[in-house]
């Protein structure tokens, strides 16, 4: 059986602007949930580390909406990674 190990973090910085060696520092970890930036974020590194970013469900900064994630965990992978967007509220009349 194969565990998925997850890292969460809160990264600091611009997550594009850090080096791939940061990554490096997480090799116990497939997939690493990070967030600060409010930029929804799912992509693979050279070395196969799964980067995810919900965004911000509550505040969108410079992005176009609203966002979060789900993701499906099945027999040890992620098998599921969805990002959802969040519609504006409708203005009362």
């Amino acid at each position: 059986m194969r565990l998925l190990i997850i890292y969460d973090t809160h990264i600091p910085k611009r997550a594009r602007d850090l080096p791939e060696p940061v990554w490096r520092a997480v090799d116990d970890a497939d997939v690493v949930v990070f967030g600060h930036s409010h930029i929804p974020w799912d992509s693979v590194t050279t070395t196969g580390l799964r980067l995810l970013n919900p965004g911000s469900p509550t505040d969108k900064r410079r992005q176009p909406d609203h966002t979060y994630l789900t993701a499906t965990v099945r027999s040890g992978r992620l098998s599921e990674v969805e990002l959802h967007t969040i519609p504006p509220p409708t203005e009362a009349r």
